[in-house]
This record gives C-alpha cells, structure tokens and sequence, in this order.
C-alpha cells in the first residue's frame, strides 16, 4: 500500500464533493456505487515508526461525506439487520451525506451508548 499524505486525500475529495453536491439527491444506486471508496488518511510511515498514536486520522468531513454518498439506502437494509445493536444505517449514513454530523451521532446514540466501540467492531464493510 503506498502512502498519500492526507493533505491529498482531502484535496481530491473536495473537489469530488463539490461536483457531487448539486446531483447527490438525483443520484441512482448505480451512480452511488460507482464513487471512489475514499481512502482512510493516515500518519506517514517515518512519522508513526517514532510514536504509539493511532496510524489511521479519520476521515475529514468532506471525506466523510462522499463516502457516505457512496450509501444506495436500498429497501432491504441488510446493514440494520446485521447490526447487533440494530442502528439505523441508512438514516445515520444519510445525515453524514448531507453535512448534518450531530444528527447522525444522535441518530447512533438512540441504540448505543458505545458509538466508538461500535465503530472499532462493526463488520460494516460486509453489511451491504
């Protein structure tokens, strides 16, 4: 796996979001999958060799949400069926494609008082 600098990460996925903001309503299902999955920002390989940080950053909000728009919010919600705690996906995911991050957070913790434990276990990447 070859580095980005996250400073890359965020600049490609701007410009991204911002030629998906008019249309993210319009967008089909196929359209949806079609989005690049974004890459999870990261220490430098020279910098995390020195230190016991966390390796992956976490997404910036415009990453954030271009990953969230990459949701086809189908019918079946397989994604809540699998979730052991059953939080509604779809409506969480939906918020973070809109900008609304406290919404979705609230939208989490109507089933969970452990959002961060969840998100560390959760086999999501399985669910769709």
């Amino acid at each position: 796996m070859t580095y980005i600098p996250p400073e890359t990460l965020q600049k490609e996925a701007d410009k991204l979001l911002q030629e998906l903001i008019p249309k993210k309503d319009l967008m089909k299902a196929k359209e949806r999958t079609r989005l690049p999955s974004q890459a999870m920002p990261a220490q430098d390989p020279n910098v995390r060799i020195t230190n016991l940080d966390e390796v992956a950053l976490g997404y910036t909000p415009e990453q954030a949400r271009v990953e969230a728009m990459r949701c086809t919010q189908c019918k079946k919600q397989p994604c809540i069926a699998g979730c052991p705690v059953g939080i509604d996906i779809p409506r969480f995911i939906k918020h973070i494609a809109d900008g609304e991050f406290q919404e979705s957070i609230n939208v989490i913790k109507e089933q969970s008082i452990l959002p961060a434990i969840c998100g560390r276990v959760c086999p999501q990447e399985v669910q769709c």
